[in-house]
């Protein structure tokens, strides 16, 4: 039996003996070292995930050390070698999987989502969801799942260095869009009601940080552009008002990606779409690519990185990790570590 935490009603968590995972060929059991919460875990804690059935094991942002390999593994996968997680399944038969866009699979199963997560002492993974890593320090490992996502929406946004983006909501996928677009040449105006999370955003390289508004923060963005408005604007807050705020903050042939998603139904004056011409594009998780570019990117930055992290929690005491964040809503960031 292993130690694991459970989400398991609405506003309760507790530690629960569950079974330790088997073994079997082409896959690695792993020593779970760190693990960092996202707004999915928080949204299931207070049962406002409808992806999620619960009890759950949350977590899926997971780094940790491997204890052992099933027949089939490559020697490369050793006892005590670090590993970064790729929370995801893919079917290799649906039309995303057809397509290459192994990140979009139709029957995908995050771990902590629709399958128990890794806020566990242990869990076995097959070896190709599993990116061996030396390089970065433990605690960083968590942060390469988020930041991945963040990075996939420049991808999908198609950005080039020159550009002019806004960035909606500077939670943790916000920062990772932002960390990309930067890296990328671009000139990034973010915005986020949060001031502490503005003063961030401006250390990781913002051009401009603005705080939430309505009809006052699309002035302040024509201002800041001439009256273009945004080559691309992201959203990464998941309400209504932001939803169409982006389409908003859009230039003429300009483009939207929308990394959050809306709880509630989103109402739109659609000739926008038409009169400037936009593309309008979603983005879903990460590919093994945006993970490698996020680990490269967090060895060039070293223990800048630890601006990214909140609070840590040590493991046994990770049943007050979710209602700490519920209380304290400005949090970026929390990591439950095991030593």
């Amino acid at each position: 039996m292993i130690k694991a935490l459970q989400i398991e009603k609405e506003n309760l968590t507790r530690f629960r003996s569950v079974e330790a995972p088997v073994l079997g060929e082409g896959q690695v059991r792993v020593r779970v070292r760190h693990v960092g919460l996202c707004g999915s875990d928080l949204n299931t804690f207070k049962g406002l995930n409808p992806l999620v059935q619960l009890p759950r094991i949350p977590g899926h942002e997971i780094g940790g050390e491997i204890l052992a390999a099933g027949p089939g593994v490559d020697p490369a996968y050793r006892p005590g070698r670090r590993v970064i997680v790729m929370p995801y399944t893919n079917c290799c038969r649906c039309s995303s999987c057809r397509k290459g866009r192994l990140n979009a699979c139709r029957y995908n199963k995050t771990l902590g989502v629709q399958q128990d997560g890794g806020l566990a002492e242990e869990i076995v993974l097959p070896a190709e969801k599993l990116i061996l890593n030396e390089t970065l320090k433990p605690r960083h490992l968590a942060l390469v799942e988020p930041l991945s996502v963040g990075f996939h929406a420049v991808e999908r946004g198609r950005l080039v260095a020159g550009e002019t983006v806004a960035v909606l909501g500077c939670g943790m996928i916000g920062m990772g869009v932002l960390i990309g677009a930067v890296a990328r040449g671009a000139r990034v105006i973010a915005v986020d009601p949060s001031e502490e999370k503005r003063s961030l955003a401006l250390k990781f390289g913002a051009w401009r940080a603005l705080p939430a508004g309505g009809e006052e923060l699309v002035r302040a963005v024509n201002e800041l552009t001439a009256d273009d408005g945004v080559d691309i604007a992201f959203e990464a807050v998941g309400l209504p008002a932001t939803f169409t705020q982006a389409i908003e903050l859009a230039g003429f042939a300009g483009r939207v990606v929308y990394v959050g998603y809306s709880k509630a139904p989103v109402t739109y004056q659609t000739q926008f779409f038409n009169l400037k011409e936009l593309d309008i594009m979603g983005s879903r998780n990460a590919t093994i690519d945006d993970f490698r570019a996020v680990v490269s990117h967090l060895e060039t930055i070293g223990d800048d990185a630890d601006r990214l992290i909140s609070k840590i929690f040590p493991f046994e005491d990770a049943e007050e990790a979710l209602p700490y964040w519920d209380a304290n809503r400005d949090i970026l960031k929390i990591i439950i570590e095991r030593t």
